[in-house]
């Protein structure tokens, strides 16, 4: 199997790299006496772009202009010119960070096994002598470790005005580490890493990860450093759903937790928003089914992701107030390239992000998300099926006990039809049901959560997030009180408080940051 995807990679280079079809004009063919540097700037330019056929000076129209597309090709040409020297992936670091190598074996839950794994992270405060002090904080779907500047790294973090002397992570009381995650591409192992076996890019050979195993690793990172419990921790959106899970799976290790902006299990709409973003970064042809890493990266397809996912990180409300109806250039025509104030900010936040983050590991983390559950049955579901794979390491198999159908989805045969829920309970004839009821929260989440009945909790969520939506936070807050912890503390910012939506807990250094730094003292 791993020549024939080997094969497959070299015939995908092969094909990137020479671009020649038979239609190609003599006068390319004429161009082998060329040198070779010239020859390759000649197969890798942008063909000319067709104009209007003879018969277009009769239209009643003229054709229209696409400075959109036009920048697409010619930043497609560009990384085509820098493939040939060093290879258009850029390295995704940002700066100076610490680094934790294990060299032993990473089961992850659908079976994989990272034979060994790096993590980045990086620190701040001092640890104390019986290193009780320290606070793990998560980071979201894309950020790196680098949550505040340091000395090494001056340039200011994702996370800047949170953390430091009397801030809401206090420095001169906790020592913060933030990692970045397992999957991720700012220095720990994700798909754009080297396979230890074989030297290779992993690739879309990378097992599938769950935030559960990133969890795992991060203790690893704490293992390391000698630490046995955390203080606290910290997470928001994506953070705030590792932070849950820390307390779930290492009760004893946890002290006080925060989720900001989570929830304790993914739902149909933001799975629905990260599918999108996965679906159209997929369907970019330079994507070749992950294989991309010699050659030109997918970034019209990440630019496209990054602009969905940027719709959702924001409110309504505050798109009315920042850009309303306006119009970039009113006294041009409409276009259909980005032309109102709005889609041109979608325009710039896409494009500045297509090439800062590797779009494997958009698709693998963000697929970990869609997966996350802490119902009682999916840990239970979980654990049996680590079970098995431990068992079969243990017997010296270290494959991913996988088949290559079991691997090989399919599309059904019918499209979808809406089904009727087997456990859906109808009330008799005779039974009125108050519209004013309020939903008890699930008992398998009530039991999954349960690990979390003596820790300290604070949830915080956002009226105006559309990702994340505020009942999410309060599903978890009532699941906890449900089941029995007496410590947790919610709160909820209405639109008269944010219109900032999910990204709220960058942004919001008085609420947010004020209630973390309370719940810390």
């Amino acid at each position: 199997m791993r020549s024939l995807q080997s094969a497959a990679r070299s015939a995908s280079r092969t094909l990137r790299t020479s671009q020649w079809r038979p239609s190609e004009p003599a006068s390319l063919l004429a161009g082998a006496s060329r040198p070779l540097s010239a020859q390759f700037r000649l197969l890798h330019a942008v063909p000319p772009r067709k104009g209007p056929s003879a018969t277009a000076k009769d239209s009643s129209n003229p054709a229209m202009s696409f400075p959109c597309l036009d920048a697409q090709e010619a930043k497609t040409a560009m990384l085509n010119a820098r493939s040939l020297e060093s290879g258009p992936e850029p390295s995704y670091t940002t700066g100076q960070h610490e680094q934790f190598h294990c060299d032993q074996p990473l089961l992850l839950d659908w079976g994989g096994v990272l034979p060994e794994f790096d993590i980045a992270y990086e620190t701040w405060g001092q640890l104390n002598a019986d290193k009780s002090n320290a606070i793990l904080l998560h980071t979201g779907l894309s950020a790196s470790s680098h949550a505040h500047s340091t000395a090494s790294n001056p340039k200011p973090g994702w996370w800047e005005k949170f953390i430091g002397p009397g801030l809401p992570l206090d420095t001169n009381k906790y020592y913060v580490i933030c990692t970045n995650v397992l999957g991720g591409c700012y220095g720990s192992t994700g798909p754009s890493s080297k396979d230890p076996s074989d030297g290779e890019r992993y690739a879309t050979r990378f097992p599938i990860l769950t935030l559960d195993d990133m969890v795992r690793a991060q203790f690893r990172v704490l293992d390391g450093l000698g630490i046995q419990k955390l203080a606290a921790s910290v997470g928001s959106s994506m953070g705030g759903m590792q932070s849950l899970a820390a307390g779930v799976l290492f009760p004893e290790r946890v002290g006080k937790i925060v989720s900001i902006s989570g929830c304790a299990r993914s739902h149909p709409y933001s799975i629905a928003m990260r599918h999108t973003q996965r679906q159209v970064l997929m369907m970019d042809p330079n994507w070749a089914r992950g294989f991309y890493y010699d050659a030109i990266p997918p970034h019209s397809g990440m630019k496209l992701a990054r602009e969905i996912a940027t719709v959702t990180y924001r409110s309504g409300p505050e798109w009315e107030q920042r850009f309303g109806r306006r119009r970039a250039d009113p006294s041009k025509q409409p276009a259909l390239c980005p032309d109102f104030l709005i889609e041109t900010y979608l325009d710039h936040a896409g494009e500045k992000f297509c090439l800062e983050y590797d779009p494997n590991s958009l698709l693998y983390v963000s697929k970990a998300m869609d997966l996350f559950d802490l119902g009682h049955t999916h840990q239970t579901e979980t654990r049996l099926r680590r079970a098995e794979a431990e068992a079969r390491i243990a017997q010296g198999d270290m494959s991913s006990g996988t088949t290559d159908s079991s691997c090989s989805l399919t599309l059904p045969d019918q499209p979808y039809e809406e089904q009727p829920q087997a456990t859906a309970s109808v009330p008799p004839a005779d039974q009125s049901v108050s519209s004013q009821k309020t939903e008890e929260p699930p008992a398998d989440l009530i039991a999954g959560l349960s690990p979390l009945k003596n820790h300290p909790v604070l949830v915080m969520g956002v009226a105006s997030d559309i990702l994340f939506p505020a009942w999410q936070q309060r599903e978890i807050a009532e699941t906890l009180r449900a089941g029995g912890n007496k410590n947790v503390e919610h709160i909820e910012l209405g639109e008269d408080l944010s219109l900032f939506g999910h990204d709220t807990f960058l942004l919001d250094l008085k609420n947010i940051g004020g209630a973390l730094g309370r719940f810390l003292k």
